[in-house]
């Protein structure tokens, strides 16, 4: 009787670990970190050139399939705002650079602030945020305070809707 219950504690303390380990390192409220990317076009941006609007930050990849399944909701929620000043600045986390490009072009995420993590996972901003698995996503206020992470596209959109309602 002991041991299983040795046993079941042990197997929770490993479920919370493991839960814990794939958290990412902000959540809701935190203030989103500064990093520079070098864009798809070769120029450099900073995280912080989004303050000031709504932004989200997305770490996908070419080869993730819920991420490519959400990459045309987000496509459709970033034309809707746009014109209000809501960017998405998507992090590719990939191996292969004409994979990432072409999955941009398919996928019809038409936004200018594409960056491209070589290394994955192990990658500066992979490991700033503690990005253990893609999609993961961070929606800003214009102060860059996290509104809320991993939020689906419809939340996402609603969200929008009702903090931009009226600009």
């Amino acid at each position: 009787m002991i041991s299983r219950i040795g046993l079941l504690l042990l197997a929770v303390a490993i479920a919370v670990l493991w839960y814990r380990y794939r958290q990412p390192n902000f959540r809701m409220g935190d203030k989103a970190p500064d990093f520079e990317v070098t864009l798809i076009d070769g120029c450099k941006a900073q995280r912080s050139d989004l303050d000031g609007h709504y932004a989200l930050l997305q770490f996908w990849g070419s080869w993730c399939g819920p991420c490519r399944a959400e990459n045309p909701a987000l496509a459709e929620i970033y034309q809707r705002f746009q014109q209000q000043g809501f960017s998405i600045m998507s992090i590719g986390l990939e191996a292969n650079e004409k994979s990432w490009r072409r999955a941009i072009q398919q996928d019809g995420m038409v936004w200018p602030w594409h960056a491209m993590e070589p290394h994955s996972f192990s990658g500066g901003i992979s490991q700033m945020f503690n990005i253990k698995s893609i999609p993961t996503t961070f929606l800003l206020d214009p102060d860059a305070t996290i509104i809320d992470v991993n939020m689906p596209p419809e939340q996402i959109e609603k969200t929008l809707s009702e903090r931009l309602a009226g600009r």
